[in-house]
C-alpha cells in the first residue's frame, strides 16, 4: 500500500497539497502499537452504538455514510489537517496535483456564502467568454449555488471535455444577471508566471506547487535571463504571495533553483528514525548569485514556507511583505484499496536553522504593508495556521495569527512588489542576501 506525505494548507478551488514523498507502507501488525484492553472496550461501545442507530433511528439511515462520518469525525478531532477522503475526493486530490483537468479555467473562493471569481486563468473557456475577476456565479446549469461548499460548486463546474455549462453571473456594474454557456475544456494550470520589469528585474510568480512548478521555474529563469540579458539582469523577485502550497519535492527544487549546497527542509515525526532531510545538490543555483527578493503574506502557506524558510535561514534571499500563514506540520496520505483514502497528521517540518514555523509562520525580514480598500479593511487578513480550532500547539513558542492577504491587482500600487524591485535595484551584487536590511516604502 503507497502512503504519500503532504503538508496541507487548505483548499483554493481545490489546490494547497504538498506532497512529500511517495513511499511504501503497510499497515501490518508488525508495526503497529497494541491496543490496550480499554481500547478494545471502547470499540465494541462504538459497535454498540451504530447497532442502535442502524436499527432503532426514525429512519433508515445509510450505513456506509454512518460509517464514513464516524471516520472523519475521529480524523478531525485530532487536528484541522487530518481527514478521511472518499474515492472521489482521492481522485480529485490525484488530479488538481497533476495540474491538468476537464473545467472552465476559472480560480474561485467562497466570500458570505458566494462564489466569486478570484480571476479567470488566460486562454480558457472562462477567460474566452469574458468572465471577470469579482464576478459572483449564482447558479450552474440553472441550480441555485447558495447553499452548495466551494467543493460542491467547484465538482459542477468541472466535468467531460467539451461538454456544456450554464452559468448565471451578478455583476456590479450590470444591473441585469448575465447569461454564459461555456464549453469545458483541459486546463492547464500554469503555476509560473513571470515579466521583466522595468528591463532589469526578473518577476516570477508561483501560483501553486504542481508536478510542473519545477520545470516552469528553469524555463521562466532561461527566458528572463536570455531575454534582458545576464550582465544587465540585476535580480529576481519570487512572488509567493497567496501560494497555499502544493508538492513538496516541487518546493525543494524550487529552493534548489536558488542554493548550491546546504539543508533545505527537514520532517520529523513522533519516533526519532523517522526524521528525514532534504538538502540542496551542488551547482543548483540557477540564477549564477543573483540578489533575490521573495514575496511572501498571510496567504503562503506550507511548501511556499518551506521555500521561503530555506532562502532566508542560508541568506540566500530577502523575505519581504507581511508574515506567512503559519502551517508547519506533514500529512501522509495513505490509500485504503477502493476505499479513499487517510490524510493524517505524521510529523512537523523545519527549516535549515531547525526551527519549526507552526503557528506562527515565517517572519519577513522587511515588513511592507499594502493600501487596503476601505471595503476590504478588516476583510483582508488570513486566520492563519494559529487561528484553525484544534491546531497543533507548540511548547514554548509564541504563537502568531494571520496578516493580510491582499495584493492589488494593479501592479502600479503594489507596495511590496515596488518594494522589492526597488530594493533590488538600490543594492550591489549580494547584498540582497542580508537579513533586516531597510527596504524603500
Amino acid at each position: 500500500m503507497r502512503k504519500i506525505s503532504l503538508v496541507l494548507a487548505g483548499a483554493f478551488l481545490g489546490v494547497g497539497s504538498s506532497l512529500l514523498a511517495t513511499q511504501t507502507h503497510l499497515l501490518s501488525g508488525t508495526s503497529a502499537v497494541a491496543a490496550s484492553a480499554e481500547t478494545y472496550r471502547q470499540l465494541s461501545l462504538f459497535g454498540d452504538v451504530f447497532e442502535k442507530v442502524r436499527t432503532d433511528y426514525v429512519e433508515k439511515p445509510d450505513e456506509a455514510k454512518l460509517i464514513e462520518a464516524a471516520v472523519n469525525g475521529m480524523l478531525t478531532s485530532l487536528d484541522p489537517h487530518s481527514s478521511y477522503m472518499d474515492s472521489k475526493s482521492f481522485r480529485d486530490m490525484q488530479v488538481q496535483t497533476k495540474g491538468e483537468f476537464g473545467g472552465l479555467g476559472i480560480e474561485v473562493t467562497m466570500e458570505d456564502g458566494l462564489i466569486k471569481v478570484v480571476s479567470p486563468i488566460d486562454d480558457t473557456p472562462a477567460s474566452k467568454a469574458g468572465i471577470l475577476t469579482n464576478d459572483i456565479i449564482t447558479q450552474i446549469d440553472e441550480d441555485q449555488v447558495q447553499g452548495l461548499t466551494l467543493n460542491q460548486a467547484v465538482d459542477k463546474m468541472r466535468g467531460p471535455v467539451n461538454s456544456p455549462v450554464k452559468l448565471k453571473i451578478s455583476r456590479k456594474e450590470s444591473k441585469d444577471p448575465i447569461d454564459v454557456v461555456l464549453n469545458r475544456d483541459v486546463i492547464k494550470i500554469k503555476p509560473v508566471r513571470s515579466r521583466a520589469e522595468g528591463g532589469d528585474v526578473g518577476y516570477i510568480r508561483l501560483t501553486q506547487f504542481t508536478e510542473q512548478t519545477s520545470d516552469g521555474l528553469r524555463n521562466a529563469i532561461a527566458k528572463l535571463s536570455t531575454e534582458v540579458g545576464q550582465d544587465k539582469l540585476k535580480g529576481y523577485v519570487l512572488d509567493l504571495r497567496n501560494n497555499p502550497g502544493g508538492l513538496l519535492d516541487q518546493a525543494v527544487s524550487v529552493s534548489n533553483a536558488f542554493l548550491d549546497r546546504g539543508e533545505i527542509v527537514s520532517t520529523r515525526g513522533r519516533n526519532p528514525d523517522e526524521t528525514q532531510r532534504f538538502s540542496a545538490k551542488s551547482g543548483g543555483d540557477l540564477t549564477k548569485g543573483k540578489p533575490i527578493v521573495v514575496l511572501v503574506n498571510g496567504g503562503s502557506a506550507s511548501a511556499s514556507e518551506i521555500v521561503a524558510g530555506a532562502l532566508q535561514d542560508h541568506k540566500r534571499a530577502t523575505v519581504l511583505g507581511t508574515r506567512s500563514f503559519g502551517k508547519g506540520s506533514v500529512q501522509s496520505i495513505i490509500p485504503l484499496g477502493g476505499s479513499g483514502a487517510l490524510r493524517l497528521t505524521t510529523a512537523r517540518y523545519y527549516t535549515p536553522s531547525g526551527r519549526s514555523i507552526q503557528a506562527k509562520g515565517i517572519e519577513p525580514d522587511q515588513e511592507v504593508l499594502q493600501e487596503i480598500p476601505d471595503e476590504l479593511k478588516g476583510k483582508d487578513e488570513t486566520k492563519g495556521e494559529a487561528g484553525l480550532k484544534g491546531h497543533l500547539k507548540q511548547k514554548d513558542i509564541e504563537e502568531r495569527g494571520g496578516s493580510s492577504a491582499y495584493v492589488p491587482p494593479d501592479p502600479a500600487k503594489d507596495k511590496q512588489l515596488i518594494a522589492a524591485v526597488d530594493f533590488i535595484r538600490g543594492i550591489q551584487k549580494g547584498a540582497a542576501n542580508t537579513p533586516k536590511a531597510a527596504v524603500p516604502n
